[in-house]
């Protein structure tokens, strides 16, 4: 099976999940910038999150077009990772309205790491698709930042008990990681 319907399915997915992430945001009743402070945090949290949507995005691009073909696991993968990228509008908007609180934080950065798994799985489930030799096995190989970033994501989603702000500090660092284009599949 090629790998369009699947990477067209997928970026409806991810339109919708930021179109409901961006509608959570409630616009104030006052006409002067004072009227925005009450918004400030719900808005930090849906930059963070958008960023880290289009991190996915970008990536699942790069990774399907990198890709020859798509396997029934490969397709069950696919929507594991959708699903945890899909319950980032709630905790986004959990963690926007409770800024530095730390269940939301903590359940934010629990997404965050069930999101990077699910990526990493997969990775792995097209990595059995393809042939040793093939494009998408060489670029892949061994995944040192999506590793670390599963690393920092499992300390940071406890810690958040202990100190939200180094949490949320550590995931605007993952982010960041991130940004920084990945060269194996561009």
């Amino acid at each position: 099976m090629s790998t369009g319907r699947l990477e067209a399915f997928s970026d409806g997915v991810l339109a919708i999940i930021i179109t409901i992430m961006v509608l959570e945001m409630k616009v104030p009743e006052g006409s002067e910038l004072e009227s925005l402070r009450p918004v400030l945090h719900v808005f930090q949290s849906y930059v963070l999150s958008f960023v880290y949507l289009g991190i996915y995005w970008n990536n699942h691009h790069h990774l399907f077009q990198a890709s020859e073909r798509v396997t029934g696991a490969v397709l069950w993968s696919n929507l594991h990772l959708l699903f945890w990228l899909s319950l980032i509008p709630f905790a986004s908007g959990w963690m926007g309205r409770n800024p530095l609180a730390p269940a939301p934080v903590a359940l934010y950065g629990a997404i965050l790491l069930f999101a990077g798994v699910a990526y990493f799985i997969l990775s792995r489930m097209l990595i059995r698709a393809h042939e040793p030799d093939s494009k998408l096995v060489r670029a892949l190989g061994k995944d040192r930042k999506g590793v670390l970033s599963l690393i920092l994501y499992a300390a940071a989603a406890p810690l958040a008990f202990v100190s939200p702000v180094t949490s949320y500090a550590i995931y605007v660092v993952v982010a960041i990681l991130w940004l920084v284009p990945d060269r194996r599949l561009a």
